[in-house]
């Protein structure tokens, strides 16, 4: 049950690697609903958006499907993701990124992308996307090669951060709703 500060239309999970994102699993892996009270699976809340079992961060659940729809649509809600990628990126493949790269899932690019930090053979970087392709962001960078080595680049550590303005602000594993101050942000920065 709701308080009044809080939204009746969102809640949000901090999911950690290894748990999918779906009610039940043929393979019988961890979902994220062994994270959430049993209710949140009776009571009909989705995930808004995926993130692959290997990706971690913000996942956003709701009844409404409008809200959902509205979060999902491409082009509508910008996400803020920070990946750690093996292999050393360089600026050309930031503007690579940016201009997209084709796949037999269409063009895969980013809006923004930043390195953020370095660590041997590794660079952290923030990207922000406005759509969300299957695997995006490790396909995307997968088909850039080191310049080093020829090798592809490699997502090893893939964080959501932000959906529109809502910052993940929980620790791993745990959730709550949002405020109905955080719903409306998040619903005033749809395009």
């Amino acid at each position: 049950m709701t308080t009044a500060t809080q939204s009746d239309k969102l809640l949000v999970l901090n999911k950690p690697k290894g748990y999918v994102v779906t009610r039940s699993d043929e393979l019988g892996r961890k979902t994220v609903y062994e994270l959430l009270p049993a209710w949140v699976f009776e009571e009909q809340w989705m995930p808004i958006g995926r993130l692959d079992l290997e990706s971690k961060g913000l996942l956003l659940f709701t009844r409404d499907g409008k809200v959902g729809d509205a979060l999902t649509r491409p082009g509508n809600c910008i996400k803020t993701y920070e990946i750690w990628v093996r292999g050393h990126v360089t600026d050309e493949h930031l503007t690579q990124a940016i201009r997209g790269v084709e796949s037999k899932y269409g063009l895969l690019k980013a809006l923004k992308v930043e390195r953020i930090g370095m660590g041997g053979a590794k660079t952290k970087l923030r990207i922000k996307i406005d759509e969300g392709k299957n695997r995006h962001i490790r396909r995307l960078f997968g088909s850039l090669k080191d310049p080093k080595f020829g090798t592809p680049l490699k997502v090893l550590n893939l964080t959501r951060v932000n959906i529109g303005s809502f910052k993940l602000d929980i620790e791993s594993g745990k959730w709550r709703y949002l405020t109905v101050e955080e719903e409306q942000m998040v619903l005033k920065s749809l395009k």
